[in-house]
């Protein structure tokens, strides 16, 4: 057994706040009260600490298979951990990507291997290209928790409302990257920033609010549950906005990254600052906050991108691949830039990286009640410095050098602490 002592815990779905003992027996919590006593059991001092659900981080890529230079299954589950997450969704764009119930299954065995919860999409179209849809039935049947393209937007309206339909009658969620290549210039760089230091054409706003608003409505007539993946615009906020007004299955995520900074950190980090959609301008990063604080966004989500140093290493930031690894700085994020401010309440950033996203999926996840799972994270809200030390593979972030808010400390899954502070 192992039992927790004097940690605040809260369980953002309850409403639960108080400083208590939580008990834990194999893969459940047995106790929730104060001043539990049990002989034998595996102690963990909390004073001072935050004990919260394990995070669930529905937008991550592991690059396995076919990019495992990159990250593969096994790093990105050690950098979950450190991140203080117990359930993570990795996306379909893989190599192959996960269009066949053959290479999901490969993945989901793969993934079996290791001490957090890792699932899966599979792809709405054959090998992303677009036209031809997947095998939804079979995919879900083999252990696909949703269905994603991420990372290439589908351009044709009809195939969208194909994609929707089919997933209406499975019940199962649509999440789309939505961002018109036919409206964008070069990617990963704000329109703003590339004609003025770059002298390009960028990643235009109305590339991601005008194919946002038409799967949006598209979504409102079929009446099938669709996710808006990792919007960044003050016009996007309000295209979801309207749509839930008016009834539609629509969910929202932001990264971090895009609650945290602007388009001006391309500038001082360069291509590690390069990421899809781009980071915005400062009226972006506001509405997103306001889209936050207002329940319009549910969901807070890394889409951690990890990517190879020499990749990310180019004269020419224009040629650099797009993405940032982001599982080990999120929830200091999210404190620093949410918390902090005020913009927030620690229960409110907890249930939009705990509850939220496990509702959303259907995960028994997300939450701390008796005879509910034993997954946790332990952390403080100390300073720390973010490093190069990252468990990941990867070390693609332009946060590192800062200071931000939040350590973890434990990080527990199944009962097993599976990531514990040096």
């Amino acid at each position: 057994m192992l039992l927790i002592k004097n940690g605040r815990v809260i369980d953002p779905n309850s409403k639960f706040d108080q400083v208590c003992d939580i008990l834990i027996d194999g893969q459940k919590i047995v106790k929730i009260a104060k001043d539990i006593q049990v002989k034998d059991a595996q102690v963990i001092e909390a004073s001072g600490k935050i004990v919260a659900p394990g995070l669930v981080d529905i937008h991550v890529h592991f690059r396995e298979p076919g990019q495992t230079h990159k990250e593969d299954i096994h790093t990105g589950a050690k950098a979950a951990a450190a991140g203080g997450f117990t359930t993570v969704v990795m996306m379909a764009n893989t190599n192959p990507t996960i269009s066949t119930v053959e290479t999901l299954k490969e993945v989901l065995e793969s993934a079996a291997k290791e001490a957090i919860h890792i699932k899966s999409n599979a792809s709405a179209t054959l090998n992303f290209d677009g036209k031809t849809i997947t095998d939804f039935e079979n995919l879900l049947k083999a252990g696909a928790v949703g269905i994603s393209d991420d990372g290439i937007p589908l351009e044709n309206a009809g195939v969208v409302r194909q994609v929707f339909k089919k997933a209406k009658a499975l019940d199962a969620v649509i999440a789309l990257h939505e961002e018109d290549p036919n409206l964008n210039g070069i990617l990963g760089l704000n329109e703003t920033i590339a004609r003025s230091h770059f002298d390009c054409g960028g990643a235009r706003g109305v590339a991601e609010y005008s194919m946002m608003a038409r799967d949006a409505m598209i979504a409102y007539e079929v009446g099938n549950k669709f996710h808006v993946q990792h919007l960044s615009k003050a016009e996007s906020v309000k295209v979801v906005a309207f749509v839930q007004g008016l009834g539609a299955k629509v969910t929202a995520e932001v990264s971090p990254q895009h609650f945290s900074k602007t388009e001006n950190l391309l500038l001082e980090k360069g291509a590690n600052a390069k990421m899809n959609p781009p980071l915005r301008l400062e009226e972006d990063r506001l509405a997103v906050i306001e889209g936050l604080k207002s329940g319009v966004i549910s969901i807070i989500a890394t889409d951690h991108a990890p990517h190879h140093k020499d990749e990310k290493n180019v004269d020419d930031v224009t040629q650099a691949p797009s993405g940032m690894t982001g599982l080990e700085t999120s929830l200091s994020l999210g404190l620093t830039y949410l918390v902090e401010p005020r913009h927030l309440t620690l229960s409110e950033l907890l249930a939009k990286m705990t509850i939220n996203p496990a509702k959303l999926y259907g995960f028994d996840a997300g939450y701390l009640a008796e005879n509910g799972p034993a997954d946790l994270v332990i952390f403080s809200q100390e300073d720390r410095t973010i490093t190069e030390d990252f468990k990941s593979k990867a070390s693609n972030s332009p946060f590192i050098g800062e200071t931000l808010k939040g350590k973890i400390i434990y990080t527990i899954c199944n009962g097993q602490i599976v990531y514990q502070d040096n």
